[in-house]
């Protein structure tokens, strides 16, 4: 048996672990072929901590950045800081990150600062507009410059790769791993209430629309937050049989202006965040999907239903091409339009719930393992022994 390859895996938030643990457990499975680490980089604190386990996932590594609450700068600080005393620590043949988060870039940068290869889980997705997302398109597009293998969700998102000059020969088209997890916690899901979610409020929900809402991102903040909200509430008020259910980010801006325009509105749920399988018990119930958020852009096609995206880009734009999605900015007037039209004209709801996905099959996972040990070993590769792994760096 040859060496095996020692991959690093690198996550920090909620929707990164979501999407990384098919990865993590496929390398796990072929213990032959691959020593599996996993640094959770502490990006999202507790949110993350609960996810972990939920996916059965014990880091070898966990840092603890400390920052100023939304402060970029020195959360890439600390993040790269710490990423570079585990590299120097385990000395992998490989760094995987995912998406376009703080902790991928900065993954992704100690890791080229050490001359060591990158994997980039979901690249290529682009808007072109570096504020929207933001710092989302930032971090994705330097990413993708300093990455060695690209897999692409999407052929999309490899043609994004390839214009941008990436080397074809190093993009590989796979399928989004959230699609895989999503799938395998359908799976085990039944009519009962997952945890996280009473059998009360479940029941409550019977015989009524559902109106499922997640509102996250930084640039959706402020003004733009209140101008969503104030669109959800007349929404709400014109549909009073609908039931509209909000799990809050724990951000204190969000709670604090959902709150305040929606807290005490009949028909509106505002919940704490929930387990991911309590959220996809929702996802597959509701009538309408309304959010700023990209991975659920991904799972609404999925699961067949009509997703409104709460921004003026998106770097999904194939849901929106398939007519499972659509873009319908954050005005007010335009989202009480928009949810009312989807709760009242059923023939508008059919045509945008057609089961259509272009993300992917469940086994992009096992594609991503399969390439890396295509490509393993390195041509050229002299390894350096760890100074000592898997120890538990805190």
């Amino acid at each position: 048996m040859g060496e095996r390859m020692r991959v690093l895996t690198v996550l920090g938030t909620r929707p990164e672990i979501i999407k990384l643990a098919p990865v993590v457990r496929q390398l796990s499975s072929l213990p032959e072929s691959f020593q599996s680490i996993v640094c959770a980089t502490g990006q999202h604190g507790e949110l993350a901590k609960l996810a972990l386990p939920a996916f059965g996932m014990a880091p070898d590594y966990n840092l603890r950045p400390t920052r100023r609450s939304g402060d970029l700068a020195a959360l890439t600080a600390a993040t790269l800081s710490g990423l570079d005393d585990v590299l120097a620590d385990c000395s992998p043949d490989l760094v995987l990150v995912q998406g376009d988060t703080t902790s991928a870039l900065c993954g992704a940068l100690a890791a080229s600062y050490r001359g060591l290869r990158i994997g980039h889980v979901e690249a290529g997705l682009r808007t072109g507009n570096p504020a929207a997302p933001f710092p989302e398109e930032i971090n994705r597009s330097l990413i993708g410059r300093l990455a060695h293998l690209h897999f692409a969700p999407t052929e999309v998102a490899r043609a994004c790769l390839l214009v941008e000059g990436v080397d074809g020969e190093t993009v590989y088209v796979t399928g989004n791993t959230g699609i895989d997890t999503l799938f395998e916690v359908l799976s085990k899901l039944d009519e009962r209430p997952p945890p996280g979610l009473s059998a009360t409020r479940c029941a409550a929900l019977a015989g009524h629309p559902l109106v499922l809402i997640t509102c996250h991102r930084r640039e959706s903040l402020g003004g733009t937050l209140r101008a969503i909200c104030r669109g959800i509430r007349r929404a709400a008020e014109a549909h009073p049989e609908a039931r509209f259910i909000w799990p809050l980010h724990p951000n204190p801006a969000v709670g604090e202006a959902a709150n305040e325009l929606l807290g005490r509105l009949p028909g509106v749920d505002l919940l704490a965040p929930l387990p991911y399988a309590s959220f996809v018990w929702l996802m597959a119930r509701a009538t309408v999907i309304v959010t700023d958020s990209g991975g659920v852009q991904e799972e609404a096609p999925a699961l067949g239903k009509p997703v409104l995206v709460l921004r003026q880009q998106t770097e999904r734009q194939e849901g929106v091409e398939a007519g499972t999605a659509r873009l319908i900015g954050t005005e007010a007037g335009n989202i009480a339009f928009e949810i009312g039209r989807l709760l009242d004209d059923a023939g508008v709801r059919q045509a945008m719930a057609l089961r259509h996905n272009p993300y992917g099959d469940g086994h992009a996972a096992q594609r991503i393992v399969e390439i890396l040990a295509a490509h393993w070993p390195w041509p050229g590769s002299a390894r350096r022994e760890p100074v000592g792994i898997p120890g538990r760096a805190t």
